[in-house]
Formats: structure tokens, sequence, C-alpha cells
């Protein structure tokens, strides 16, 4: 996400960074470089003047630090101002995603979560990866099929919610209001704690949506008013939400397809239009694809700076510590095998796309802006070891040429990704044998600790008034 601004922000502070000093009239010039980034990403124009008018007013009576340089000093105040647009305060980091959760809670009952939206922003999708985040967090949520308008929705509802085991309150038919109050009745019977109503879509915001969503809210009072916004429309995305202000009580924003969306026009744009806060963010198609939105964070990525510690967050919970562990032991040890491999490539998967989490990593955003990511090239590679039998996985090394030529066969793959697979699995084994060898890294590091425990081992001795012979070794430099 962002790529094509975050290429064109880096280029504007490297061009910064061959100054050895910053003038007024270099900022005017990165200033109007800015500009024409944000107004390309498609920010609206009413908040590119206000955040280039804040630069300039700290970058200008900013005293210019020694030991800084003029571009990472000018990053900096982009930084602050884009973390403040965003609905943050500079200076803080954002805690871990498994502390607060971006959700007003009800004081007794049920809380209600009225998700509104047009259709076709993925607001059936969201309510299904909103109730998966919660559950994930402890919570017991019910999700609503109140969209009575458009065909399947109910079912596609209903899908969702068996392959993530969360109960679903549908009705053949009725009055979507009075849908969602029976279903908040049932959650207080049932013990739910958190129940999501997904709301009917329009192509057009309309008398009839409004008049419709405002009963619904009306009859069940909602904690959270949450507006589904496809952020690929951009400024579109950013005039619905006003429209939606006015006749809802709206108490946030979730922007979906942001994985799509490399000009973030609509995220930097939405609150300082409509006032409302971005909550969540939907990086992707899976369930698992919705995370709380951070703005330090998000403007970290705008900058191409990366986010690491999104990157570890979901890492930690794509990959479970004992699965790691287990690999790690059995990769020293010289017993990884091809099913451990499967299992590793299984975990990078659960992820999410290749591209979302590679830009996470600092530098890495303009470094893909325009370059292809081969998402299938992990499928590939399980479907080579899939179409292994259970003694080939264990024992690469029975795979002659007829064996490979039928795996590639039933993989669906060539010969050269077959053998480029095996060769890839041979040479970690062998470096990690190296490792372990005497005259290896590992082999030295493990000498070093086990002399370090003899000397110390010795020394006691020596406390204890315990004679030692000439057998026993010293440690150096005594006699």
């Amino acid at each position: 996400m962002f790529e094509s601004l975050a290429q064109r922000l880096q280029s504007v502070f490297s061009r910064l960074g061959r100054r050895t000093a910053l003038t007024e009239s270099d900022v005017d010039e990165a200033l109007r470089e800015i500009r024409t980034a944000l107004l390309t990403a498609d920010v609206h124009l009413s908040v590119v003047k206000k955040l280039t008018a804040d630069i300039k007013a700290r970058a200008v009576g900013e005293k210019v630090i020694e030991s800084v340089r003029p571009d990472q000093q000018v990053a900096k105040i982009v930084y602050d101002e884009l973390v403040r647009l965003l609905g943050g305060q500079p200076g803080t980091i954002s805690p871990p995603n498994d502390g607060g959760i971006p959700i007003r809670w009800s004081a007794s009952g049920p809380t209600v979560i009225l998700m509104a939206g047009l259709q076709g922003s993925g607001k059936t999708t969201t309510c299904a990866k909103l109730a998966r985040y919660l559950k994930s967090k402890g919570h017991r949520p019910l999700l609503v099929a109140a969209d009575m308008q458009r065909p399947a929705a109910v079912e596609q509802l209903k899908v969702l919610g068996a392959s993530l085991e969360i109960p679903v309150h549908w009705e053949e038919s009725g009055r979507p209001p009075k849908i969602c109050e029976r279903a908040v009745a049932k959650a207080t019977a049932d013990g739910n704690d958190v129940v999501i109503l997904d709301t009917a879509g329009r192509l057009h915001v309309d008398r009839e949506l409004m008049d419709e969503v405002r009963d619904i809210a009306a009859r069940t009072k909602p904690h959270e008013v949450l507006l589904v916004l496809d952020s690929m429309t951009g400024q579109d995305a950013v005039n619905s939400a006003k429209v939606f202000d006015e006749s809802l009580p709206l108490t946030g924003v979730v922007l979906t397809k942001l994985d799509g969306d490399t000009r973030g026009g609509a995220a930097l744009s939405v609150l300082s239009v409509t006032g409302k806060p971005v909550r969540f963010v939907g990086t992707g198609e899976k369930t698992e694809a919705l995370e709380p939105f951070h703005p330090d964070r998000m403007a970290s990525r705008i900058l191409g700076m990366g986010d690491v510690v999104s990157l570890v967050e979901r890492a930690q919970e794509a990959m479970k510590q004992e699965e790691v562990e287990k690999a790690a032991e059995k990769l020293f040890a010289g017993s990884f095998t091809m099913d451990d491999m499967l299992q590793q490539f299984e975990q990078v998967e659960r992820m999410g796309p290749l591209k979302d989490w590679l830009g996470m990593i600092p530098g890495m955003a303009p470094a893909l802006e325009g370059q292809e990511v081969d998402e299938k090239g992990i499928k590939r590679a399980k479907a080579v070891i899939q179409s292994m039998t259970a003694e080939e996985r264990r024992k690469p090394d029975v795979l002659d040429a007829g064996r490979r030529r039928r795996i590639a066969r039933g993989s669906g793959t060539s010969l050269d990704e077959v053998n480029r697979l095996i060769k890839g699995y041979k040479q970690m084994k062998l470096m990690m044998k190296q490792l372990r060898s005497d005259g290896g890294m590992m082999g030295k590091m493990a000498d070093r600790r086990m002399r370090k425990m003899k000397e110390e081992q010795i020394r006691e001795m020596r406390r204890q008034g315990v004679k030692l012979t000439e057998m026993d070794w010293a440690p150096e430099g005594e006699p």
C-alpha cells in the first residue's frame, strides 16, 4: 500500500539529503513536490493545503540540528504532521494489537456494532473479519444478517460464520430493523458480548437506505456505528462518508482494500474531512486480513519507513511459538525434512500477501514500486512437496531424474522448479552442517561455552581447597 506516494516522498527527501543546510527556498521546493505527490495520491485538496502549510510553518521555523541531515529533519516533520493528520499524537508509540481494541464497549449487556456502507464496499466480508478479530481476543460475537436487499447476502454471511465457527442470526424474511432488534435480544439471552449488524448497502446513497439504517440504530442503540469505505474509490469514499455522517451518528470508519490502493488518498483525507477516526483497515481478501488502525504506523508506511511492529504482530499471529522452536531444533540437529519445510511455507502464507508484509520492512516499500512479487511461488513450492511420497519427503536423496519428472507432472510445475527447490533444501542442510561442525560458527560457539564452563568449574574447586593434579586442565594464564 502507498507505494507510489512513498516513492515520491522518498525522492523529495533524497534530493534534500544533498544539501548541507536547509534554506527557506529548499523548503518551498520540497513542499511543491510534496503537494504534487499528495494530489496525485488523490488526497483531498483542503487536506493537502493544511498539511503543507503546517509542514512549512514547522520546517521554516525549525532550528537546523547539526548532527541531523536536512532530509532527515524534513522527513521527521512530515512524519509528525502525517501522524497528527491521521488522528495520532506525534511522539507516542501505539500499543501492540494484543492490547486495547479500538471499540467503545458497553458497560452492561452486549456491545452492538452497526456496520453501514455502500454496496460493493466489502461490508459483509468486513463484518466477518471483525467478528474473527474480536473472537481471537476472547470475545463471543454474534453476526446478524440484516441485508435483505442484496441477493445471497444472508447466505454469504452464513457461510463466513460457519467457516469461522461464529454464530449468525438470520431470518427468511422480515424487516431489517425488527430482525436486528430480535438479534440483540437473542445475544443477551445466549451470552454473546458483541453483536455485529450487517446492514444493507445500495449502489447510491438514497433516502430509503438512510431511513432503514436510522430505524435500525433507533431500535438497537448501537455503541459503535462504523462506516465501511472502499479505499480504492478515493475521493468518492470521502464524499460518501460526509453524506452518511449527516444522517447517522457515525463513530468511526473501516477502510477496505487498502492493500490494493497504492495512492492512499482516502486514508489521509477521511478524518480531516469527516472528523471521524479510522478504526480498522482491511489489507486483503482473507478473513484474517483486518487490523486496527494506528496513525504512527500508517505514517511510517506512507513514508516508506516500513512497519516492523505490525510485521512482528502478524508473524506472531501466523506462527505458533512451539512450531517455530521445534523447526529450529530440527534444523540445528540436522533432522529437518521436506515436511518441515512445507509447514514453514504454510506459516508464511498465513501472514497474508507477500508484497503486503514485505512492504512493512523498512526501505522495502519504495523498492517494491512497480515490481512484480511472485505471490504464487510459495503455492508452487508447496505443490512440489505435496507431490512427493512420504519416503521422498524424509529422504530427498532418493529423488533421481525419473522421480523428479513425476513430481513436476504431479505438481503442475516445471522440472527446473523441482530441481531448484531440492537444491535449495540441500544447500540449507549443508550450511547448517557446516555451522554445526567443529570449525564452524556454532561449533566454535559451543567450544567457547564448554571452555567457559570448565574454567568456572576449576575455579570453584580451587576456592573449595580441592587439590588439582597435573592432568587437570587449567584456565589460560594460570599455572
